[in-house]
């Protein structure tokens, strides 16, 4: 075999392995980049268990009402125009628990004003009512919905629970978080304040 032959056979095998790792990454996008902040958020559908009641005035409580099983879903589209904290979690999740009554915090003090919390649960199919038992426990009034199929961990590409994406008013994921936080930080409440204040042509 000659030389030539021989670098004809490398830049074969290279050329091949090239094709390979192209199509590889273009086949496995997904899962290799997943979303990040300054991207249109992906849309979704979870069914709903519970839909927060503003309070008419100051001085009356908080609270939610129980969406009965089989409710019609809802995307992302169902909040269009609007600043969201889409928050993924799961009831066995203790990082979960620890960030929730900083999320009931955020939502007390801004919902009225415009900011929708949507927490959805990732447990299994069955579980709606220790869901609902879940947020009872800790007094949350805010809109939980559930995803038992993983298909919303999927299409935001989550590594784990908690996961929690802010969405500016035009769809764009202004703030994303891996693990638990604290919701209701100064920093946080300045962004929210900064994203309902904003003025987004639709």
């Amino acid at each position: 075999m000659t030389v030539r032959q021989q670098w004809g056979i490398v830049l074969g095998v290279v050329a091949l392995l090239a094709g390979g790792l192209f199509v590889a990454t273009h086949t496995m996008r997904d899962e290799l980049f997943p979303v990040s902040v300054g991207e249109k958020a992906p849309d979704f559908k979870a069914s709903p268990l519970l839909e927060p009641i503003y309070p008419a005035a100051p001085s009356d409580s908080f609270t939610s009402s129980v969406v009965a099983d089989g409710a019609r879903a809802k995307s992302l589209a169902s909040y269009r125009g609007q600043v969201v904290l889409l928050n993924i979690w799961a009831t066995w999740c203790a990082p979960c628990r620890a960030e929730m009554p900083s999320i009931e915090k955020l939502h007390r003090e801004f919902g009225p004003r415009g900011l929708k919390v949507v927490a959805v649960s990732v447990d299994d199919p069955g579980s709606q009512q220790a869901v609902r038992e879940f947020a009872r426990n800790l007094g949350l009034t805010f809109e939980i919905l559930q995803d038992p199929t993983h298909q919303i961990q999927h299409a935001y590409q989550t590594t784990g629970v908690p996961e929690t994406f802010v969405l500016g008013k035009d769809g764009v994921i202004r703030k994303k978080i891996i693990g638990a936080t604290d919701w209701s930080s100064e920093g946080t409440r300045a962004l929210v304040a900064q994203l309902l204040a904003e003025d987004v042509a639709r």
